[in-house]
């Protein structure tokens, strides 16, 4: 794979930025409190799946108040279609909680704080301080690390080598929007299982050597190759039958001598 240069780095994200000028999270927030509940019921789970919960839990509790007042039991019965429910209605629960008692109902904007919330990690903190509070960070997600890794923006063995990375190689003038660019080209075009590089407007930048081409590609190959060895088959059929003719005259001859 080809070093990636800050100024391929650019390039890419000038594509990036023209097929989607205004990126925005496809998580459904009221405010930073709502998101940050949002971003950690998230977790191991799909950003639609997560919306069906919460947009009738944030009509009735869109505040630390509120959610701390619905208690486990009640937060549960809104947030069961999602994965891990219990252990998240749980971390919400404490979380609204802590922000009451330590930030006085207000969600807190650093990371080193955001992080001392029960449920939030360094990318959950990196979606609230990006999309909430308009600072440039990079929450590396399964979409991010597979676009990181793949293209060769941001190599990377682990999440925080591939922030890192990426942070790195990224323009300044690039940064805000960034972390929605690579999580949306990841969701919808550069797939984890069959990467869609026939449509993607990256595809002469991006250092991904084995590029899927389009689904109609593989047909017409294996056509070509089943048209090739037609001919070969009954070429190879004619010369056994062409060198068994002489051994059944051999044999008459004999018979008639005999």
């Amino acid at each position: 794979m080809p070093k990636m240069t800050r100024a391929i780095a650019r390039k890419i994200f000038e594509r990036l930025a023209e097929a989607s000028p205004e990126p925005q999270t496809e998580l459904y927030f009221k405010n930073p409190f709502t998101l940050v509940v949002a971003v950690a019921l998230s977790a191991q789970a799909t950003d639609e799946g997560v919306n069906k919960a919460t947009k009738t839990l944030f009509e009735i509790a869109d505040t630390p108040k509120k959610m701390a007042a619905l208690g486990e039991k009640k937060l549960g019965d809104y947030i069961k279609t999602i994965g891990l429910w219990r252990n998240k209605a749980k971390n919400v629960i404490a979380l609204s909680e802590k922000i009451i008692k330590d930030f006085g109902g207000a969600v807190p904007q650093t990371r080193e704080e955001l992080e001392t919330l029960p449920g939030v990690g360094r990318k959950t903190a990196n979606v609230v301080m990006n999309v909430a509070f308009g600072q440039p960070t990079i929450a590396v997600d399964t979409h991010i690390f597979r676009v990181g890794n793949r293209t060769g923006l941001a190599p990377g063995k682990n999440p925080l080598e591939v922030e890192l990375g990426l942070e790195k190689i990224i323009p300044d003038d690039f940064m805000l929007h960034a972390h929605h660019w690579l999580i949306l080209h990841g969701r919808y075009i550069c797939k984890a299982r069959r990467p869609e590089c026939w449509r993607c407007p990256i595809f002469d930048l991006c250092g991904f050597k084995d590029k899927v081409m389009s689904p109609d590609q593989p047909k017409k190959e294996k056509a070509k190759a089943v048209k090739k060895a037609a001919p070969a088959k009954k070429k190879k059929a004619a010369k056994k039958k062409l060198a068994a003719r002489p051994k059944l005259r051999t044999a008459k001859k004999k018979a008639k001598a005999g």
